[in-house]
Order: structure tokens, then C-alpha cells, then sequence
């Protein structure tokens, strides 16, 4: 069976509605998706579950509680991983902790 998987980065000023792309191998559909904030990739999550998707990756930008938000708003059945970064370069070397609480 397919894997369908997303991963989920934060952009100042991306749409997480219109900033995406799949690409799609033989063994898995990654569903990439652009979000500007913590708000927006809990939805962008919910979304992407509603879809299929049965695995999030998070990039760096994402600190212990913005990752813990992404995992509450999913279900147990999807599988929750995150990219790390002592302070993140696209976000001016900081956490997103420290950026949307």
C-alpha cells in the first residue's frame, strides 16, 4: 500500500491552502504544504487527515509546543515526526515557540 505523508514547514506569509504540491514515487504521495503560523498548521493537519494522509513530518521551525498542538489535533493513527533545529534559519534563527507560543 501507498504511503500518503505530508510535510508541513512555516513560511512568514504562506497560505497553507494554496502553498502546497504533492510529489508523488511509487511508494509514497508526500503532500508538502506551506503554513504561517501554528493556527494555520493545525488546520493545514486536520486538512491533510481528511485527505488520507496517515503521516506529518514538521519542519524545524517547530518547537516542543507547536509540535505537541499538531499532535492533539490529530488522530492516534497518524504517525507525528519532526525535523530539528537549534534556532531555525528561515525564521530569523528562532523557535516557533518563541514566535506563536
Amino acid at each position: 500500500m501507498k504511503l500518503k505523508a505530508a510535510f508541513i514547514f512555516l513560511a512568514p506569509g504562506a497560505n497553507w491552502q494554496t502553498d502546497r504540491q504533492t510529489v508523488s514515487t511509487p511508494g509514497v504521495d508526500l503532500t508538502v504544504v506551506g503554513a504561517e503560523n501554528y493556527a494555520d498548521s493545525v488546520t493545514a493537519a486536520k486538512d491533510l487527515v481528511e485527505q488520507g494522509i496517515g503521516a506529518i513530518e514538521l519542519c524545524g521551525g517547530f518547537g516542543i509546543s507547536g509540535t505537541a498542538q499538531i499532535k492533539a489535533a490529530v488522530p492516534d493513527t497518524v504517525a507525528v515526526g519532526v525535523v530539528r533545529f537549534d534556532g531555525h534559519p528561515g525564521l530569523n534563527n528562532q523557535s516557533g515557540d518563541a514566535l506563536f507560543g
